[in-house]
């Protein structure tokens, strides 16, 4: 029998986070699903967004700075015609479209996609965990307060349309690790001309995880042995092994 505090696993769950859970939250219904003692994630998601959340347990918690600085991918909704203060549809609209405005032209759009792929610069949103005199931004932002952020390097090495209606778009995003999609959804408004956000987020991938082997959480609750869907230390990709790992396998 397992006790109250769980048990030692070692091991890496990949995890479809649903709409509407914090990133902690989700982890936290794993690890009492799983009876875990110790876990970790490697990357937030934004409560309305969804997709792949890699859980680090025991001593794969090791590997989860390695998993920050990761690639990511994502399929981003981006809605036309409004701009709002946070960069997605949580937050309240600051500017609107011209009276009368329709939607975008699909050329228009893929001439300023280009714009945006390689390396670029994007100002951080103030609705961020980023610091500032050791307060995060978004408490900042929640009193009223804009404050000056420098342009951060990042590297879109993949934007691409899937879907198009005029008034909303689904792109493909491969990125860096500190890209924030909000803010590519609204720097690509403002070069439109007409504002915009980002209405919906899905990641599907980290570094060598895809979403596609991710358990939702609900299957993960309803398994009688939901242990077997970890990732085993010894079969993590090359580089994500733990150090401790590979002395006691030598040992």
């Amino acid at each position: 029998m397992a006790s109250r505090r769980g048990q030692l696993l070692d091991g890496v769950l990949l995890l479809d986070k649903p709409e509407g859970l914090s990133s902690n939250h989700a982890l936290q219904r794993a690890k009492r699903a799983l009876d875990a003692r110790k876990a970790g994630h490697t990357g937030t998601l934004d409560p309305f967004a969804t997709g792949l959340l890699v859980c680090c347990l025991g001593r794969a918690t090791k590997i989860a700075g390695t998993m920050l600085d990761a690639d990511k991918g994502y399929v981003a909704t981006v809605q036309f015609g409004q701009e709002t203060d946070s960069g997605d549809l949580t937050g309240n609209i600051v500017a609107s479209a011209e009276p009368g405005f329709t939607g975008v032209a699909q050329p228009d759009l893929e001439a300023v996609l280009v714009n945006f792929r390689g390396d670029i610069e994007q100002i951080p949103p103030m609705y961020s965990a980023l610091k500032r005199d050791g307060k995060p931004l978004y408490e900042y932002a929640r009193q009223g307060i804009e404050l000056d952020r420098p342009p951060r390097p990042v590297t879109i090495y993949k934007l691409e349309l899937l879907s198009f209606t005029g008034l909303e778009a689904q792109i493909v995003v491969q990125c860096s690790k500190g890209t924030y999609i909000r803010t590519l959804a609204q720097d690509i408004g403002r070069q439109l001309g007409c504002g915009a956000h980002l209405k919906a987020l899905r990641r599907t991938s980290v570094g060598p995880f895809l979403l596609d082997d991710a358990i939702e959480l609900e299957a993960l609750q309803a398994m009688s042995a939901p242990q077997t869907t970890l990732i085993a230390l010894d079969a993590l990709p090359a580089g994500l092994v733990p150090a401790t790992h590979k002395q006691k396998d030598v040992l």
